[in-house]
């Protein structure tokens, strides 16, 4: 059960954010510098060390090799000749897959949620739904960014990996239901941040072909970066310099695929620019500097890690954006698309649709115990309650027609911007390999569930909205879709009797993610505004772990520029030093 519902989570989530089409397989640049890590040498020198080559650390990593020896190590290994990855239609192969190798690594977090991360180069943008959107500028002038070099950054990516999307007519008429509920004013297509509602960008070009963060390799200098794959750090070095208290990060070690370690160092300067950066995200950057000896004390002695630096707030802050959603069929068939459209709303959220998929590999094991009891439900307590047996009869026959390959129609969602519900990251052990324990506190703050259920009423005006009557059979109540929701183990939370008369109720029941997930290494906590890691030298966190918030109706478009952004800081740094 869980499998599939986790496909249908995958199928449906992945494509919140991209476009009409088919990929076709990519063919891959010619990057002599990126290899396995089989072939690196026991030792090897660097100027910079970038742990992850994923969303920000590419762009980072091109942007650094300009001016300074590069060395990357990615987990995962490449997006390029991967049909999983390139090809659209096998998206949600990619995020069901769970072998030791595939570039989606799922977990389900304490709060019953299944969730996902990225393994593989490029990071998120190699198995996201593409969409692309600016953070708002609120967001820029709280982080403290240069807004003109803001632009630029945004500019240096938007010319390799984001497209404008083609018009497609399910989501003109998302667009005009959305006008129709108020969601405005329209903005057209751009890449700002606007309340109201707009077509955004995408990473697919017209031809459906994907473009990841990968692809901004192109601007390296290939003499000075290698980027070694399938490349799992294990730790971060410390010394102590001249007597001091205060740790300096020198170096790293690292597993390839065969099980052999080598060691990574950075090179001497006498001017100590040299650095190492995380850019492992939001699980990967808090979980490593725990295993480094970077946490709260006591969880670190827990786990026999020597301490280098009690910082009790690694792993803290750490957050999802809930979302929630309403499959509905259509009585004529429907074209295939991923979002185009996005609803920004003054209360905090964004309303988006993907519509025309295949979800026959969704439903199966929903639709089978729908066919043996119809009425039946068990709720959180494992006692059998009923829910009325003519709506919980039209939900039965939703899903046996996604099932049976039958289904036509689409999926508006709702996601909650923000969120101030926080939680937290623990160790389970000392693999990098493994998951550690995450806790998001879904709808802790009772502004996120307000937020919800006012998004979830948005879904609904709608999908009642005259522009959508097209896509809707007219004698298929609004219940009768919630009562579907209800029905399905979208995830692997309790069940309650009112989730099907209660928004907020059906909130908290059916509530998903769409990977937005952030913090745990959080500027002025855990990092300065610069990313340097507060009390060590030589260590940086660049990614969204950083994150107070997510930024935008999509981060990818955020943190892509943040890798450039710093890049560009950084090399200028190291410049001015130079001349000194």
């Amino acid at each position: 059960m869980g499998s599939r519902c986790y496909s249908f989570i995958g199928a449906i989530l992945v494509g919140i954010l991209m476009f009409h089409g088919f990929v076709h397989a990519e063919k891959a640049p010619n990057y002599t510098f990126v290899r396995e890590a089989t072939s690196a040498p026991t030792i090897t020198y660097y100027d910079y060390i970038i742990i992850g080559g994923g969303t920000s650390g590419c762009p980072l990593a091109a942007t650094l090799s300009q001016n300074a020896r590069v060395l990357v190590l990615e987990r995962g290994g490449s997006p390029y000749g991967n049909p999983n990855i390139t090809n659209m239609e096998n998206f949600s192969d990619t995020l069901s897959d769970t072998s030791p190798t595939s570039p989606t690594q799922q977990f389900t977090s304490e709060d019953g949620v299944y969730n996902a991360r990225a393994r593989v180069l490029g990071g998120g943008t190699a198995l996201n739904a593409g969409f692309y959107s600016h953070a708002g500028t609120r967001f820029v002038k709280e982080a403290g960014w240069d807004e003109t070099l803001v632009n630029k950054s945004n500019e240096w990516v938007e010319k390799l990996v984001v497209f404008k999307p083609p018009k497609v007519e399910y989501q003109v008429a998302v667009r005009d239901g959305l006008l129709e509920a108020g969601v405005l004013p329209y903005n057209g297509f751009t890449y700002d941040h606007l309340n109201g509602t707009k077509i955004g960008g995408t990473i697919f070009d017209e031809n459906g072909h994907r473009h990841t963060a990968a692809d901004l390799l192109e601007y390296a200098d290939p003499r000075k970066i290698t980027i070694y794959l399938h490349a799992t750090v294990y730790k971060i070095f410390f010394r102590y310099n001249n007597g001091t208290a205060r740790p300096r990060a020198y170096g790293v070690v690292f597993k390839d695929a065969s099980g052999v370690f080598h060691k990574a160092y950075l090179m001497k300067n006498s001017n100590f620019m040299n650095e190492i950066i995380l850019s492992a995200g939001a699980i990967g950057s808090p979980q490593l500097l725990m295993l480094s000896g970077i946490g709260a004390s006591d969880h670190l002695q827990a786990h026999g890690i020597k301490v280098v630096l009690d910082q009790p707030l690694v792993g803290q802050g750490m957050a999802d954006n809930p979302v929630n959603m309403l499959v509905i069929p259509s009585p004529i068939p429907v074209e295939v698309s991923l979002v185009q459209t996005v609803g920004i709303t003054r209360f905090g959220n964004y309303i988006e649709a993907i519509n025309g998929l295949s979800l026959s590999f969704l439903l199966s094991s929903s639709a089978q115990r729908l066919s043996r009891d119809p009425g039946l439900f068990e709720n959180k307590t494992g006692q059998p309650f009923i829910v009325p047996t003519k709506a919980m009869a039209e939900a039965a026959e939703i899903i046996n027609a996604i099932a049976n390959e039958s289904f036509k129609g689409g999926v508006i969602v709702e996601k909650v911007t923000g969120p101030l519900s926080t939680g937290y990251l623990e160790l389970r052990n000392t693999n990098p390999n493994d998951n550690p324990a995450v806790t998001f506190n879904y709808f802790k703050e009772p502004e996120d569930l307000m937020r919800c259920v006012l998004g979830m009423r948005t879904i609904i005006e709608v999908a009642n909205a005259y522009p959508f009557s097209k896509f809707r059979y007219s004698n298929m109540t609004v219940q009768a879709l919630i009562d579907m929701m209800v029905s399905l183990q979208l995830n692997k939370r309790p069940r309650h009797p009112s989730a099907a008369f209660s928004l907020e109720q059906f909130c908290m029941d059916t509530v998903m993610t769409i990977w937005h997930f952030h913090g745990g290494c959080q500027v002025g906590k855990v990092v300065d505004h610069d990313y340097k890691v507060l009390g060590v030298d030589a260590l940086r966190v660049i990614d969204g772990s950083t994150f107070l918030r997510s930024p935008g109706t999509n981060p990818q478009a955020t943190v892509m520029m943040l890798g450039r952004y710093m890049g560009e800081k950084i090399s200028h740094e190291r410049r001015s030093c130079g001349r000194k």
